[in-house]
């Protein structure tokens, strides 16, 4: 009987010595059995290098904060305990064309529907036929929206460079990048441009290549905030969640595109109409400018933004706007997703030009 008794003990010890083992190895696939599955994918950045888990830390902890569920997919997995779901589909020193050699069969197994695309350092850093990186960008991208169409693609522009002339390469790749994702989403495809250049400096980077613990946090407040702008990129129906108590702070970095939906109001309320305001990131001849598009009291069914360029300033490529011109007095008006504005609340959109455009000053028209 006791012979009986140790050995089933000793059979119900193994048991719950396996499943644990199982659950340790694979911890980082039982945090989030559902929700919206979101795919990270890119190189190292996506990996997260210098910091492990990179910006999907913070992305986490805002998502979960913000009374969304997710499930982060993909092949690899890293990251501390304070990522609750450690999967991801970053590849260190990748470039465009192996992500795009992998792509079909990762969005088969994982069926993501919210991707999250920063691609491109390592084309530049390896210096692989430069001039055609963006049209591989492109093939990139179409082959995701003809694999899964039904997936919200949100592409970025990739950080900057410590170097000046990497940095001149960085910027020129990430002009072409507005015009690409513009094309299809005019198309009718669910792409979505994310600025992550303006978002950081070379003071962010650990390394002149990757970012640091600052510089990742600002790429997951941005990612945050261009998922917000975008309905369903965080929710099966479309439909924002009640935030808990400890909802998600008001953001630090603003928006990269599409209206906004802060957690909570501001303390007082705008007058009636619409206020615009321009940030510039600037270098020698060449400028990316981001406008943000503030309701006043009664909110907006849509809005123009009117902006005086100096003499010699051009704009090359606009985004969440459609634009009159490119040069002299140009007005730029919403677009079908970002025309309504609740009171109090913003929308962004941005344009890249050449010349010096500093000192802007927008006029803004609600209807």
């Amino acid at each position: 009987m006791t012979t009986t008794i140790r050995r089933c003990a000793g059979a119900l010890l193994a048991v719950v010595l396996v499943t644990v083992a199982i659950l340790l190895q694979g911890g980082h696939r039982v945090e989030a059995a559902a929700g919206v599955r979101v795919l990270p994918l890119g190189d190292s950045i996506t990996d997260g290098f210098n910091v492990p888990g990179g910006y999907r830390i913070d992305l986490w902890q805002k998502v979960v904060a913000g009374g969304y569920t997710v499930d982060f997919v993909g092949s690899q997995a890293n990251g501390p305990a304070s990522l609750g779901d450690r999967d991801h589909e970053g590849h260190s020193g990748w470039r465009i064309d192996q992500i795009d050699a992998n792509i079909v069969s990762w969005l088969t197994t994982h069926q993501p529907q919210t991707i999250l695309l920063h691609i491109g350092t390592n084309d530049i850093f390896q210096n692989r036929d430069l001039p055609n990186a963006p049209n591989r960008l492109a093939a990139l991208i179409d082959r995701i929206t003809t694999t899964a169409p039904n997936a919200k693609l949100f592409v970025a522009t990739i950080v900057p460079a410590g170097s000046a002339g990497t940095d001149a390469q960085v910027r020129s790749f990430n002009a072409a990048i507005p015009q690409i994702v513009q094309t299809r989403a005019n198309a009718g495809r669910q792409v979505y441009l994310v600025n992550m250049y303006a978002a950081l400096t070379t003071a962010d980077l650990a390394d002149g290549i990757h970012p640091n613990a600052t510089g990742y946090s600002k790429m997951a407040t941005t990612w945050y905030n261009a998922l917000l702008a975008v309905p369903g990129s965080l929710t099966d129906g479309g439909t924002t969640p009640t935030p808990t108590p400890t909802a998600s702070p008001t953001p630090t970095t603003p928006p990269t595109g599409g209206p906004t939906n802060p957690p909570t109001n501001p303390p007082t309320t705008p007058p009636a109409g619409c206020a615009a305001s321009v940030s510039l990131n600037s270098w020698n001849g060449g400028f990316v400018a981001t406008v943000r598009v503030t309701a006043g009291s009664s909110g907006t069914t849509g809005w123009t933004v009117g902006l005086t360029l100096p003499g010699g300033v051009t704009v090359t490529n606009a985004w969440n706007a459609q634009r009159s011109g490119n040069s002299g007095a140009v007005d730029f008006t919403n677009v079908s997703y970002n025309g309504r504005i609740a009171p109090g609340q913003s929308t962004e959109f941005g344009f890249q030009g050449t010349g010096s455009a500093a000192g802007l000053t927008p006029s803004c028209a609600a209807r």
